[in-house]
């Protein structure tokens, strides 16, 4: 169980994601977004019931996922949870407003009492740009630029700030404040040195998001991260990981449950992004014991995270859950397992 406040923290804090994704309904159409936005604050509850960690949900702006602003949905989850922390995967601060997000989630902080967390990211997506009307030419500036910005505000403050993508702010401050200490706030990082040496820079944990090859291999960056606080002098708090996956009773379930909604998602992402087509093979590759698919019985779940916190010494697992079109109930089974059944087994695991 996640224990509010007491020294009984086990040796990996197990959180979920999703992004929304876009399901069929029965007839094979798919769901309106506004059903599956019920469906995530269904599955955000069943998290808090089983015990888990946190829920994060992503912000995006296409048609295969149907969240655009977390916090509202985060909201509505505070509304109806008592424990599980809350956050974003990631908010594309990019192409936002710092003050803006700060806000949002300072009120998130207030109506869950003190379960918000803003895990802060550029996005794999860049949709937001043009709909917000910001050049992708400034992809980078507008990323440092906005979290320097957005790290004044969190101060609570007076902002003296002035930059190349908005106006200035003259000694203002932004409200409401949080309650206690600081909005706790991550930072998501896909694989680039300089992201981890930025999140450094300000003190903020990073969330590797491995998705992709084995999680091993983001080994230099735990390294870089470390050497990278000590050179600016500020204290290591935390690192987590985020990889895709689903759980079921048995391994041969949860991938055949699994595999066709991964294939379609595989493949849909794959022609944008120039990848070629999925396969099985890629698929049981990624699901194999070093792989970032974490798809199986709660046991072989159990095993890769426990795996993951000895190759890298993450403190946070988080499983994301939601796999293009895999139904709902799938989903609300695989959570309901992640806390009762996988959560135990890592903690014995790593006893």
């Amino acid at each position: 169980m996640h224990m509010h406040g007491t020294s009984e923290k086990p040796p990996v804090l197990l959180g979920l994601n999703t992004f929304g994704d876009v399901g069929l309904g029965p007839d094979g159409a798919p769901k309106s977004e506004a059903q599956v936005i019920r469906e995530v604050v269904e599955e955000g509850v069943l998290a808090d019931q089983v015990g888990l960690h946190s829920f994060d949900v992503g912000e995006h702006h296409r048609k295969d996922f149907a969240v655009s602003a977390p916090e509202v949905v985060l909201s509505a989850i505070a509304a109806k949870t008592e424990n599980v922390r809350l956050g974003s995967a990631v908010t594309v601060l990019s192409s936002d407003d710092p003050v803006r997000v700060f806000q949002r989630f300072a009120t998130l902080d207030a109506v869950s009492s003190g379960r918000a967390e803003a895990i802060l990211g550029r996005g794999s997506f860049i949709e937001s740009f043009p709909l917000f009307g910001f050049d992708l030419e400034d992809y980078e500036t507008l990323f440092e630029e906005k979290l320097e910005l957005f790290d004044r505000v969190r101060s609570q403050k007076p902002v003296r700030w002035e930059g190349r993508h908005r106006g200035p702010i003259n000694g203002l401050t932004a409200y409401p404040h949080v309650e206690e200490g600081l909005l706790p706030v991550w930072i998501g990082v896909g694989g680039t040195p300089q992201s981890v040496v930025r999140a450094a820079h300000y003190g903020y944990p990073v969330s590797f998001a491995i998705i992709g090859g084995e999680p091993a291999r983001f080994a230099p960056y735990v390294e870089l991260y470390k050497r990278s606080l000590e050179k600016f002098g500020k204290p290591y708090t935390m690192l987590a990981t985020h990889s895709p996956g689903h759980i079921a009773d048995t391994d041969e379930q949860a991938r055949e449950e699994l595999f066709p909604h991964w294939l379609a998602m595989r493949n849909r992402l794959g022609e944008e992004r120039g990848w070629g087509p999925g396969s099985r093979t890629e698929f049981n590759a990624q699901a194999s014991r070093p792989g970032a698919l974490y798809v199986g019985s709660p046991e072989t779940v159990a095993r890769k995270i426990a795996d993951t916190h000895r190759a890298l010494g993450t403190e946070r697992f988080d499983l994301k859950y939601s796999n293009g079109t895999l139904p709902h109930a799938a989903m609300m089974k695989s959570i309901e397992l992640y806390g009762t059944k996988v959560a135990p087994l890592v903690a014995d695991m790593l006893a």
